[in-house]
């Protein structure tokens, strides 16, 4: 009877017993490169993330040739030249988020793990802050990033027009995922 009315209990509050995972909605990442000549800021909407809140793992990607520039030849030379997207089509971050104590409402923690950008894997630890509800999470974000370490190479008749690093700034928006 105990057994029965624990299952009861279960069903009807609505307990959740397999692992909550969100899945983006909205995503929004930004590149900013301030160099003497000319500034260059581009921006992506079409990346997507999964959060495994049991696990505290995250994972998104990001197709390269989603990045908007405002200058269409920027954006050209921007996937042709330097990050070479028919060859590496995508940047992709995995890992785990730390300090993360899973409760309800904001927190800053640092997520480490693995980056990949233009064919070069480097570990990296970033510091965000995640705001976690009932039946949303957001996830938000501001870091560098040394193209020489993912050997993203600039032209020395172009040293002055890129930055050497960039600012990448992300924003996530998460729902629940249904697994159909």
């Amino acid at each position: 009877m105990k057994k029965l009315l624990l299952i009861l209990f279960v069903v009807l509050t609505g307990v959740q017993v397999y692992a909550q995972k969100f899945k983006s909605s909205e995503s929004n990442i930004r590149f900013f490169s301030k160099a003497p000549i000319e500034d260059i800021e581009a921006v992506n909407t079409e990346a997507t993330s999964i959060i495994d809140v049991d696990s505290k793992s995250f994972v998104f990607v990001a197709p390269i040739k989603g990045f908007s520039f405002k200058k269409k030849l920027m954006e050209e030379h921007f996937n042709e030249n330097y990050l070479e997207t028919d060859k590496y089509p995508k940047a992709i971050f995995k890992g785990k988020i730390e300090n993360w104590d899973v409760g309800k409402g904001e927190a800053v923690v640092v997520a480490k793990g693995e980056m990949s950008i233009h064919g070069v894997e480097q570990q990296v630890s970033i510091e965000g802050t995640i705001n976690y509800g009932d039946d949303n999470v957001t996830i938000k974000s501001v870091f560098l990033i040394a193209l020489k370490d993912y050997k993203i190479k600039i032209p020395k008749a172009l040293f002055y027009n890129i930055a050497e690093v960039v600012e990448v700034t992300i924003s996530f928006q998460y729902q629940p995922y249904v697994q159909n």
